[in-house]
């Protein structure tokens, strides 16, 4: 057995937890360090959940430290990645610096606004556990003013809601926000009863849902459309200033509240050479996620780009599975290679894709003779597949009891603003 090694996970998502819990129920002679710059992890699929009101931030959220407390081989650094200095097997992080004999980066993505600043200034995104903070914050504090005001235009613009993006996350916002409009503002809002509250989807592809099935995409349009939410497809938006979305073809809408889920963009680390970045800023990698040209640096998950799995030759899809498959196999070949057996290369285990579009709706594209599930039963696989992907049983009994009383009473009491920024 080779010397005892530190190995260093940049990245406390999905890919990164999945490998570190891996790598330590073996018995490696080793150390694993996670560094983030959060001290928890997170569940994204929920955060819209967060930013509607309808789940606490403790539903999908538990600290690092905690989690891994019974693991004596593990560090945690609350930081975030500066520089990495290849020749030096050496990190640079913004409290410090740190040695590693394996590097595995596991950042994730970030939001990506296209270069317009406009938008990257005045939108609400939903990327992080903050977005999603401030996101709830900035749209009840606006049904507030809009209570408050006498003027109609201004009412109108600030209980307008636009959201950019017609996949996953922007379908569920549109339909969230529409369980809102139908079964809570009117009775918290009492003053806006004769108001319209509009809720536009907005997406340059031609269909919503885009990777989904067409059974699917069809099924997810006809839905929201049936629930007041109105969609324009093969629009770009172009800029936002003053209050104003401006679209491709020259049209706008008057809104306060454009919600930003139209793309993502993973990030580029100073110390790796240019070409060893591709499509999307994702890192280049072998078929065991190495980093190509590059010895003892790893990527996977959202931030890799493998193009030698036969069945994805431009690349897998950014999704959870990925990341978490790539996570486990990585620490079987770090144990493989510890042990002087021979490695496997990735092959991902498509397991399929859904999204919620509104109470008792969901669409799902699985594998197998039925391909294609819609309406209450693939509303009950997805309920069923986010419990258990939560990090912890604590989690799983939290969000099942918060979901069972919003589904009880179509209500949640959640719609607090808190805001520590303005101190």
């Amino acid at each position: 057995m080779k010397n005892r090694q530190t190995i260093v996970i940049i990245g406390g998502g999905f890919a990164g937890v999945e490998l570190a819990e891996q790598l330590l129920k073996a018995d490696i002679n080793g150390r694993v360090v996670l560094v983030d710059k959060n001290n928890y992890n997170f569940f994204p699929p929920l955060l819209y959940q967060v930013a509607t009101g309808f789940l606490d931030v403790s539903n999908i959220s538990y600290p690092f430290r905690k989690h891994f407390r019974s693991a004596d081989r593990f560090s945690f650094i609350m930081g975030n990645l500066k520089e990495i200095i290849p020749l030096e097997n050496k990190i640079s992080l913004n409290c410090g610096s740190i040695s590693y004999d394996k590097l595995i980066l596991a950042t994730g993505t970030v939001t990506n606004y296209f270069g317009i600043e406009s938008i990257k200034e005045n939108a609400l995104p939903m990327k992080t556990v903050t977005d999603a903070i401030n996101l709830k914050n900035r749209l009840l504090e606006r049904l507030e003013r809009a209570s408050k005001t006498d003027d109609e235009n201004l009412r109108k613009k600030l209980t307008t809601f636009v959201i950019a993006g017609g996949g996953p996350t922007g379908v569920e916002v549109a339909g969230m926000l529409s369980e809102l409009r139908k079964n809570i503002l009117f009775k918290d809002y009492p003053e806006l009863k004769n108001t319209k509250f509009d809720i536009y989807l907005v997406d340059g592809l031609s269909s919503i849902l885009a990777p989904m099935s067409k059974e699917s995409q069809q099924y997810a349009k006809k839905t929201l459309e049936k629930s007041g939410v109105i969609i324009k497809l093969g629009q770009n938006v172009k800029d936002y200033v003053d209050g104003i979305v401006h679209l491709a073809d020259g049209t706008f809408i008057d809104s306060e509240n454009l919600i930003w889920t139209a793309g993502v963009t993973a990030q580029k680390f100073k110390g790796l050479p240019e070409e060893s970045f591709g499509k999307g800023n994702r890192l280049t990698v072998d078929s065991f996620n190495e980093v190509r040209g590059i010895k003892n640096i790893y990527a996977i998950g959202d931030t890799s780009l493998m193009t030698s799995d036969p069945h994805f030759p431009q690349g897998h899809p950014q999704l959870a599975q990925v990341a978490m498959q790539q996570g486990k196999l990585l620490a079987k070949n770090i144990i493989a290679e510890n042990q002087g057996k021979e490695k496997k290369a990735f092959i991902y285990n498509d397991k399929g894709s859904m999204a919620i579009i509104r109470r008792n709706r969901a669409v799902a594209d699985v594998p197998g003779p039925f391909k294609h599930f819609n309406g209450f039963f693939a509303w009950l696989i997805w309920i069923f597949v986010h419990l258990m992907s939560l990090i912890n049983i604590r989690n799983k009994i939290t969000t099942f009891f918060n979901w069972l009383n919003s589904y009880i009473t179509k209500d949640q009491p959640l719609r607090m603003i808190i805001d520590p920024s303005k101190k």
